[in-house]
């Protein structure tokens, strides 16, 4: 805003000062010191009407308030009166002087002589003040000090009178959020049919919640796409669900600028109700941006939904095309291997070439990598490993079949945009864009190895949750950190892998109590999640049996790891020991393989154990060292153990005598 803002409102003002001068000349002997007061406020009041700019290059502040309130010239007047002390020290001081209190207000009952036909100035001041009230109601006036209502001040609300002068003022008791650019990517979605909706309905001035059903960059990234497509500013501010009087506050700072007001509601804390959002007699549309759970909407006034989707391939292409120029000819890698969503690839970009600037920097696909894994590590909830694995196919030893289906899982993701968007398999079959993979067999098989290389093959990193550390007995703090797994796994399209699966997703129990009945909305909520999450998701199990069947029902594919047989043993062995003159020759892989009847987890494990006992004896890996290793890890497993081989290449063995 221009210096002409702040001095057309003051010279407005300079006509409700007139009024008081004159009051005080009618009704105020010369003893009082009315006399003086009243040429001082016709001297400030002519000072201010002949600094008036002759025009403004926008619309005024004061009126756009008007205009989002329907305020009627009574309303626009009191609001006037309040803001008087606000314009100079000397009309704080007169009014002062006139308050019982000494308060530098002008009282209710003052306002009523200035507003309200003789006679009724009373009667006009408490209609005009009423709490259901346009100035009251919706806190765009407060009343301040003790007394009766009459001696009560009156002055505009927090900061407000500042933004009438056309300055950024903020109150201090409401968390700004800041709204940054709609970013690229979103000009398919502001296309569909809900956003063109919601776009008409933020051109009205017709009392309507558009609800965006989340909290974060994302959701305010859509509230800047849906403003921009109006041709509007935005505010917004973080408020309690439950808090009216911050809630109109906000509302009232947003109308000042000729904003669409933006709520971001903060949840309730945990075993708190969830709030009401009172919303009745606040004007215009406003946009809410709510994750689940923040507040309930009750009343008359309309509700919209906004979907945040779907971001499609070309989005994403054009999200990073345009947020990294430099890397414009690696777009589609890019959106392949990070279909993040177009708020977090601005996020990302702006991390990236802030690194370029820097003495040594660069701007690659690495960097990219890089950059999405430093914000994501940061929010990761405890008992989740971001990591980042290194292992070829050639390290994973399968049979055909499941082999077969990790391969297809993977070339699943890189196929996705052709299936679902160029074959349209995503709106005519309704498919998802994630992957679900279930691991199940025995321990030491290799499914954690296994999400090791799909990770690898796609690219990416791998997202590692330790059950035994997410849930949690206490109710509601399993959903919450299960939230922000899926969050953190989304935002860095990571594989992700859920260890001891049963644990989250087991068999739903018959409702006996509380727990159980929240344990099984839990389920349900978990249900959710997968089924929206778009990346690549492994649940672990060594028991398939414990896993509900509607978890196996939204499984992409089941992969089972059995023990491995006997030409996998031998293959295993191969591929952990080190080839001669590390390995001594008396090693024999093919007995140790059908001997010793292990998984895959033992052998690696008996390798390095064998390893290290033949560097401590200072020569090579002898087939008594594996040996000896072995038995440690069937005593582990309080297993018996079967014997060493009698001779190289005996199938016949003998106990480890000692």
């Amino acid at each position: 805003m221009s210096e002409s803002t702040s001095l057309d409102l003051s010279a407005r003002s300079a006509a409700l000062a007139l009024r008081v001068a004159a009051l005080l000349e009618g009704m105020c002997s010369e003893e009082s010191g009315a006399v003086q007061a009243a040429e001082f406020l016709r001297g400030w009041a002519n000072t201010a009407l002949d600094g008036r700019p002759a025009d403004l290059s926008e619309p005024a502040p004061i009126d756009q308030l008007v205009h989002r309130y329907g305020l009627t010239p009574e309303e626009l007047d009191l609001l006037m009166i309040a803001g008087l002390p606000e314009e100079h020290e000397g009309l704080a001081s007169t009014f002062r002087s006139m308050h019982p209190l000494g308060e530098p207000q002008p009282t209710v009952g003052l306002a009523a002589l200035l507003v309200g036909a003789p006679g009724k100035e009373r009667t006009v001041v408490r209609h005009l003040l009423a709490t259901d009230g346009r100035l009251l109601g919706l806190g765009l006036v407060e009343l301040r000090g003790a007394g009766t209502f009459l001696e009560r001040g009156i002055a505009p609300a927090v900061r407000l009178w500042d933004a009438l002068h056309g300055y950024d003022a903020w109150p201090a008791a409401i968390e700004r959020v800041a709204v940054n650019e709609t970013p690229a990517g979103l000009e398919q979605w502001i296309e569909r049919p809900a956003s063109v909706g919601a776009v008409d309905a933020l051109r009205s001035l017709d009392a309507r919640t558009l609800v965006l059903p989340a909290d974060d960059s994302v959701a305010m990234s859509r509230c800047a796409a849906l403003a921009a497509a109006c041709h509007l500013p935005v505010v917004a501010g973080r408020v309690g669900g439950g808090d009216r009087a911050a809630v109109t506050l906000l509302v009232a700072h947003a109308a000042a600028r000729g904003a669409v007001p933006v709520l971001v509601l903060v949840p309730p804390d945990d075993g708190r109700p969830v709030p009401v959002l009172g919303l009745d007699g606040v004007p215009g549309p406003l946009l809410v941006c709510a994750a689940p759970g923040s507040a309930w909407l009750t009343g008359r006034r309309p509700v919209l939904t906004v979907p945040l989707g779907p971001i499609r391939s070309d989005d994403h292409r054009s999200a990073w095309r345009s947020s990294l120029p430099a890397l414009a000819d690696q777009a589609a890698v890019l959106a392949a291997r990070h279909p993040l969503d177009p708020a977090a690839t601005a996020e990302v970009a702006a991390d990236v070439l802030s690194r370029q600037r820097l003495p040594g920097g660069s701007a690659g696909i690495d960097d990219v990598s890089n950059a999405i894994r430093g914000r994501a590590g940061v929010a990761l909830p405890s008992g989740v490993d971001l990591a980042t694995p290194v292992v070829p196919w050639e390290r994973l030893v399968l049979p055909d079949e499941p082999a077969a289906q990790l391969h297809d899982a993977v070339a699943r993701l890189d196929l996705g945009p052709v299936v679902l968007d160029d074959w349209g398999l995503l709106e005519d079959a309704r498919a998802d864009r994630g992957v679900r993979l279930m691991f199940t067999g025995p321990p030491g098989t290799g499914k954690s190895l296994a999400a090791e290389v799909v990770a690898t093959a796609v690219g990416t990193d791998l997202l590692v949750v330790d059950v035994s550390r997410v849930v949690s007995k206490w109710i509601g703090e399993t959903e919450k950190n299960l939230s922000a797994v899926f969050d953190a796994a989304e935002r860095t399209q990571a594989v992700l892998l859920l260890d001891e699966a049963d644990a989250l997703f087991g068999t739903r129990t018959e409702i006996s109590d509380a727990h159980d009945r929240y344990a099984n909305l839990e389920t349900a909520y978990l249900l959710q999640r997968l089924d929206r999450f778009a990346g690549l998701a492994v649940l672990a199990t060594n028991l398939r049996q414990n896993i509900d069947a509607a978890f196996l029902r939204r499984m992409d594919y089941v992969v089972e790891f059995a023990l491995p047989d006997e030409d996998g043993r031998a293959d295993l062995w191969r591929l952990h020991l080190p080839l001669p003159p590390a390995r001594a020759d008396d090693v024999d892989v093919e007995a140790l393989a059908r001997i010793y009847p292990i998984p895959g987890g033992w052998i690696r494990n008996a390798a390095i154990g064998g390893a290290f006992l033949a560097a401590k004896a200072g020569g090579p890996i002898r087939q008594r060292h594996l040996v000896k290793a072995l038995s440690r890890e069937y005593a582990k497993a309080t297993r018996p153990f079967p014997g060493e081989p009698v001779t190289l290449g005996s199938s016949s063995y003998r106990t480890v005598g000692r």
